[in-house]
């Protein structure tokens, strides 16, 4: 991919409609609303799921990658999707990722058939968080992804799941460290040779994620690895494996299936999970094609040999890492709308981003 100058979209489009629920004419409906963004499935049928994905996060970018996400479940795939955000504090109605306190539209999971989250150290209120203790008392599935190991903190509890103990107890890992060298090495995929014929490998050969490998040490011989992540020499996706590297020997698990009881101990749930994840590593289209793979299997439908993972609008991922201005998000005023069908946000790299030229950025004018 060609190198070009980097710019930001103009964002400052009238939201005249933005605390309204509005459709949009065509083959492919979006409603969107104050609070959430919706995606119609375009043929809906027996088949069709309905898909709840989780963004809010500081440091991974879930807010660029959910609605990428959710259009190429909804447009390729029939999936019916709606994403939510971290919205600013004391009701706005602008997308904070730093505010832990901002999860809303958690109701969307009354009617949901699979959750897919990829929160970091989210305090959800009491209300917002029954919508997820009734989830996963119907044992219903969970992907998540990256932070979603430690997607809450602090005393709320799912029944009695503590918000700490979410990612040890539903996905089966909790946080546990950096295995890589962050923002230095990469994580490359490689396939656990006893599940090579599983269905959520189809089609998946290349995966390579410049985020890094996460320290992984909890599961259990219950849990089914699908993939092992291998640390790589540079954050180049050519980049080679390290040799002879104490890291790679044994090499952590990247991506594998948990199940999960409920915290009702009324049954077991299925879940899915996968340290990859960042925005910038969704570039991958193995690793989309994972998580589209894995959509398919936890809902009861027959994983394609070789899912259509094309990005449905251009993808412009930003690099991870925090973002520690404190008024940046109220400024940038981004709306879940912004994130709709045919729109491209572009935004700036954190301070401290080393030079990463494995994307494309959108042409100047």
């Amino acid at each position: 991919m060609h190198r070009v100058h980097r710019r930001c979209f103009d964002l400052s489009v009238s939201r005249l409609f933005a605390l309204m629920a509005t459709i949009a004419i065509g083959p492919f409906s979006q409603l969107t609303a104050a609070e959430r963004l919706e995606f119609q499935a375009p043929e809906p049928n027996d088949d069709t799921r309905n898909v709840v994905l989780i963004a809010g996060d500081e440091e991974y970018r879930t807010e660029e990658s959910m609605p990428m996400l959710a259009k190429i479940l909804s447009r390729h795939h029939n999936f019916h999707c709606t994403v939510l955000f971290s919205f600013g504090p004391d009701g706005a109605d602008y997308i904070d990722p730093n505010n832990q306190h901002g999860m809303r539209g958690l109701d969307a999971l009354d009617d949901a058939d699979l959750m897919i989250i990829g929160t970091r150290f989210r305090r959800p209120s009491e209300d917002q968080a029954e919508h997820i203790t009734n989830y996963l008392n119907a044992g219903k599935p969970v992907i998540g992804i990256r932070t979603a190991t430690h997607a809450f903190t602090g005393p709320g509890e799912f029944g009695n799941v503590s918000y700490g103990t979410f990612g040890r107890m539903i996905l089966g890992e909790q946080w546990v460290s950096h295995h890589g060298h962050h923002k230095r090495e990469g994580a490359r995929g490689v396939i656990e040779e006893a599940h090579v014929r599983h269905p959520i490998l189809n089609g998946v050969q290349e995966l390579f994620a410049p985020s890094d490998v996460y320290g992984v040490i909890h599961l259990t011989d219950s849990d089914q690895i699908l993939l092992r992540g291998a640390i790589t020499k540079t954050l180049d996706p050519e980049s080679a494996i390290l040799d002879n590297d104490d890291r790679n020997d044994p090499m952590h698990p990247l991506a594998w299936l948990h199940e999960y009881q409920r915290p009702n101990e009324n049954g077991t749930g299925q879940a899915f999970c996968t340290t990859a994840g960042a925005s910038v590593d969704l570039l991958n289209e193995d690793l989309r094609r994972l998580l589209v793979n894995a959509a398919y299997q936890l809902t009861g439908r027959k994983v394609l040999p070789k899912a259509n993972v094309e990005f449905v609008d251009p993808f412009y991922p930003s690099f991870y890492g925090f973002i520690n201005d404190k008024t940046y998000w109220k400024t940038a005023n981004m709306k879940p709308e912004d994130y709709g069908w045919g729109k491209t946000p572009h935004m700036p790299d954190p301070k401290g981003t080393p030079d990463w030229p494995f994307r494309p950025v959108p042409a100047s004018d």
